[in-house]
């Protein structure tokens, strides 16, 4: 494997690695439930898309623990 001959400066390598960032996703607003969703897509949290109903949420009931 080849070494090279000679040390590379902090800026060099830092000028190399400039591009290896991560971005964060793109959030919008919900236009039915005002919570971030990603762009595009069908709100999770109420189904809406383009302010039409696509996917039916359906709401988990919470069971009650009498027994304890």
């Amino acid at each position: 494997m080849a070494h090279p001959k000679r040390k590379h400066s902090t800026s060099r390598s830092r000028k190399r690695r400039t591009h290896q960032n991560l971005t964060c996703p793109l959030l919008v607003k919900c236009m039915q439930c005002k919570k971030l969703k990603p762009a595009h897509m069908v709100c999770p949290f109420c189904g809406y898309y383009r302010n039409r109903e696509i996917v039916e949420i359906k709401i988990k009931e919470k069971k009650n623990k009498k027994g304890r």
